[in-house]
């Protein structure tokens, strides 16, 4: 983690040129608050922040520390704020949980060589979940040493703790993680490298369930396990609450479905186009992640902000 130190940035008077130096980082900046705060609306304005931090706060940046190092433990520390501010709203804050955003804007994300989790599965909805659960500071000590593969040394730095407070921050946060989330087992998720023609396959049969109102051949994909999440209020777990759902409510008065494929958290994604019979062009109406293996389907969470689909720039109708 540890890189050359940089020459002083106090003797740096323009903005556009301190702006320069540090624009390298900015992307993985980003990505990393938004693991943190789990909203890449959050992350962006927690970005700006950072940076007009450090930009205020130039004449603190010692060389012998990195560059890349100096602006992590800003961003962490806005981040920090951030989500003490968050705990002080209302629990039933509808903005609270992990939001989607588009792999266009996470870009590639930045995994060290020997983090414990790959840099696709680091931004993927269901570790992203989990972090969430987590107590802040045991959620920045698994990031940045889990996940960025930093040493016990700098993370005990950059958050002015102990290296012994750090290992027992980082085997609470993994035991929590343990708990909570299932490693991915195999690289299967559509657009990526290698994916397999079965995995292929259950993603075209799941879109044509959808878009012909089939519902037993959509709840044929289902594991027996299967969960569907409508934040913030709705969950429905098995194939039998799914299939009561699909026929009462989302297919209800002949209801028309067209999904549009979208490149999300790197796992396949969809935007949910929605009409009434009769209707002509049909509204875009949410963001569907699919979560599923060999087995089937596990998980369909369904995000109806509409800030999330601009966030996907996405038409906001489609020819019905």
């Amino acid at each position: 983690m540890i890189e050359p130190a940089q020459e002083p940035l106090r003797s740096i008077r323009p903005a556009d040129d301190f702006g320069a130096r540090i624009s390298p980082f900015r992307h993985e900046l980003l990505v990393h608050c938004y693991r943190m705060l789990g909203s890449i609306d959050d992350a962006e304005d927690a970005v700006q922040d950072a940076l007009a931090r450090a930009w205020n706060g130039r004449a603190t940046y010692r060389r012998e520390v990195s560059l890349r190092a100096w602006l992590y433990r800003i961003a962490t520390n806005t981040c920090l704020d951030a989500i003490d501010r968050r705990s002080r709203r209302d629990a039933n804050d509808e903005h609270l949980g992990v939001l989607p955003a588009p792999d266009a804007i996470l870009g590639d994300p930045v995994a060290g060589p020997e983090a414990v989790y790959d840099a696709r599965e680091s931004v993927s909805l269901a570790f992203l979940t989990v972090l969430q659960v987590l107590p802040a500071r045991q959620r920045a000590v698994l990031v940045l040493r889990d996940v960025l593969a930093w040493r016990a040394a700098e993370v005990a730095d950059l958050l002015e703790l102990s290296v012994p407070a750090v290992n027992s921050s980082l085997a609470r946060a993994r035991a929590t993680v343990a708990r909570r989330y299932v490693p991915e087992r195999a690289a299967l998720h559509e657009g990526t490298p290698g994916v397999s023609g079965s995995i292929r396959s259950m993603l075209n049969r799941y879109v044509r369930a959808w878009e012909a109102a089939d519902i037993p051949g959509l709840v044929a994909l289902l594991r027996d396990d299967a969960v569907v999440a409508m934040p913030p209020g709705v969950l429905l777990s098995g194939a039998e609450a799914i299939r009561a759902f699909l026929a009462a409510s989302v297919f209800a008065s002949g209801r028309r479905i067209r999904m549009l494929p979208v490149a999300a958290n790197r796992g396949p994604a969809f935007v949910v186009y929605s009409g009434a019979r009769g209707d002509g062009d049909l509204q875009a109406y949410a963001v569907s992640l699919v979560d599923l293996d060999l087995t089937g389907v596990a998980r369909i969470s369904v995000f109806a902000d509409p800030a999330v689909l601009a966030s996907f720039g996405v038409p906001e109708t489609l020819a019905g």
